[in-house]
């Protein structure tokens, strides 16, 4: 497990469940399915959060990758 670069170490979280932030002080925890060059992401079984605490669920979600601020594997 080489995570040398940022794109790898978003490759080796696919499957696992990440906590994403963007802007506007929004924040989402799911299981990455997909990334591209741009960022965007691919959340499944994925939940909004407000306060560290679920506040509504979503099955899929794509999140345009210009709006991310950090993503935690």
């Amino acid at each position: 497990m080489n995570n040398s670069r940022p794109f790898d170490l978003l490759s080796d979280s696919i499957g696992k469940g990440v906590l994403v932030e963007l802007k506007g002080s929004l924040s989402f925890r799911g299981t990455l399915k997909a990334f591209d060059v741009h960022m965007n992401l691919v959340l499944e079984d994925a939940e909004k959060l407000e306060n560290g605490e679920s506040k509504t669920k979503f099955g899929k979600l794509i999140l345009r990758g210009d709006n991310v601020l950090l993503i935690s594997p």
